[in-house]
C-alpha cells in the first residue's frame, strides 16, 4: 500500500523526497568537486577501514540539507554518530558507502541515505555520482533507476545466480564466518563478486544485476536505503537467518526473493546436496 497523504495526511512526502533528493545531488557535487584534487585520508578501527575529508564535507552538506527542511528530525549518520531529538522520523546516512574505493579512485562508490517513520523504512535513495546511477524508492511505490522503474531478476536456483558480498574490516573470527560461506559457494563454481560498497550490492539485486547478496557485518548506514530499494524493486531482506530484517543488526541476506530459502540454507548450512 502506498504511503499517500490521504492515509497519511499528516506526512510530509512531496518534502521529504524533495529533500532526500536535494541531500544526495548536494552531496554528488562534494563528491565530483574532489575527482581530480587530492584529499586527506585517515583510519578508523581495524586495517584500511578508511574515512577521507571528503566523507565529512559530504556528510555535513546532507545534515545541513536535512536540518534547513526538517530541524526536528533524528540523524544517525557514519560519522558523527546519533543526533537525536526524540522525533518518529530518522534519517540514516553514509556520505560516502565504499570510501575504500573512492580513495582509491575506484568509481564503485555512493551516497545512500535512508528515512525512517516510527521504525519502519519509508523512503531511501542511493547515488552513485561517477556512474550517474540515481536508486530510489518509496514504501508501496516501487524502486526506479534514473526514474525508471526496476525490478529483481528471475533466477530460480542458487547453483546458477550471480550474487555479491563483503567482508568486514575487523574480521570475526567465528564459526561459519565470512570465509568459510565464500568458499561453500565458490567450491561449488557460483560467481560471488566484491565490489566493495554494500548500499552499491543491494542496489544492483534491485535492478537484476546479482540475483542475491549476504553479508555478515553492516552497519544501519550500509543498508538502509538499499533495503527498501530491494524491496520496492519485488525482492526479499531478511536477516542471515531468513528473519524480518531491521538495519540496526548486523547480517543480511537480500535476493530477487525467488531463491531466497535457498540462499538462507546454504550461506547457514551448506548445500543440501
Amino acid at each position: 500500500m502506498a504511503l499517500t497523504n490521504q492515509l497519511f495526511p499528516h506526512l510530509p512526502l512531496p518534502m521529504l523526497k524533495k529533500t532526500l533528493l536535494k541531500a544526495v545531488h548536494a552531496a554528488a557535487e562534494v563528491i565530483r568537486g574532489f575527482d581530480d584534487q587530492d584529499f586527506l585520508v585517515s583510519n578508523k578501527e581495524g586495517i584500511n577501514n578508511l574515512v577521507t575529508e571528503v566523507d565529512h564535507v559530504s556528510e555535513k552538506v546532507i545534515i545541513q540539507t536535512i536540518k534547513d527542511a526538517f530541524p526536528t528530525h533524528d540523524i544517525i549518520s557514519e560519522e558523527v554518530g546519533e543526533l537525536l531529538q526524540d522525533s518518529e522520523y530518522k534519517w540514516i546516512i553514509d556520505p560516502i558507502d565504499g570510501t575504500v574505493n573512492f580513495a582509491h579512485r575506484i568509481p564503485i562508490c555512493c551516497i545512500s541515505i535512508g528515512i525512517e517513520k516510527s521504525g519502519e523504512m519509508i523512503m531511501g535513495a542511493v547515488f552513485n555520482p561517477f556512474m550517474n546511477e540515481l536508486y530510489v524508492a518509496e514504501r508501496g511505490e516501487g524502486a526506479t533507476l534514473n526514474d525508471k522503474k526496476i525490478s529483481v531478476s528471475k533466477k530460480e536456483k542458487v547453483i546458477n545466480a550471480c550474487l555479491v558480498t563483503g567482508f568486514p574490516y575487523t574480521y570475526l573470527d567465528e564459526p561459519n564466518g565470512p570465509l568459510q560461506t565464500f568458499e561453500r559457494f565458490i567450491r561449488k563454481g557460483v560467481p560471488v563478486r566484491r565490489l566493495g560498497s554494500a548500499a552499491i550490492d543491494l542496489c544492483w539485486v534491485a535492478a537484476g544485476r546479482f540475483d542475491g547478496f549476504y553479508e555478515h557485518k553492516l552497519q544501519a548506514w550500509d543498508s538502509a536505503a538499499g533495503f527498501i530499494i530491494v524491496e520496492e524493486a519485488g525482492g526479499k531482506v531478511t536477516n542471515l537467518q531468513g528473519e524480518p530484517y531491521s538495519p540496526y543488526q548486523p547480517g543480511i541476506i537480500a535476493s530477487n526473493g525467488v531463491i531466497h530459502e535457498e540462499l538462507v540454507q546454504v550461506v547457514n548450512h551448506g548445500w543440501t546436496s
